[in-house]
């Protein structure tokens, strides 16, 4: 079954920095956009970032932009989302998943987008 391994939550404090990691399982990373997603409980999943297969092309949310980035190492098959200066609002259960469609990030909406692992989760507190 293709679907991501996501890791690295945890509880930080407001102003603190995480660095998740999203790794594929079932398939090769190397030609797919990778998308990376948010859900806060009662709302919908947010679209915050897309990498290229290549990584040539990264697309963030306004909400995040300047804070947040991601890169990505296909020879590891895994991507790596980096959040910097978080705030309580960033609280959430954060997700990867791939474009499988060889899109290079034309969109972040969730429904363009396969192989959605667990989640993990992101509690910004002081």
């Amino acid at each position: 079954q293709l679907h991501f391994v996501e890791s690295g939550g945890g509880l930080v404090q407001p102003g603190g920095s995480l660095r998740l990691s999203c790794t594929a399982s079932g398939f090769t990373l190397d030609h797919y956009a990778v998308g990376w997603f948010r859900r806060v409980p009662g709302k919908e999943r947010e679209g915050i970032s897309c990498i290229s297969g290549s990584g040539s092309t990264i697309k963030f949310a306004d909400s995040v932009q300047g804070r947040f980035s991601i890169s990505r190492d296909n020879a590891k098959n895994t991507v790596y989302p980096q959040m910097n200066n978080l705030k309580p609002d960033d609280t959430a259960v954060y997700y990867c998943a791939a474009d499988l469609s060889l899109r290079p990030c034309f969109t972040i909406v969730p429904s363009a987008f396969d192989s959605w692992g667990q989640g993990t989760q992101v509690t910004v507190s002081a």
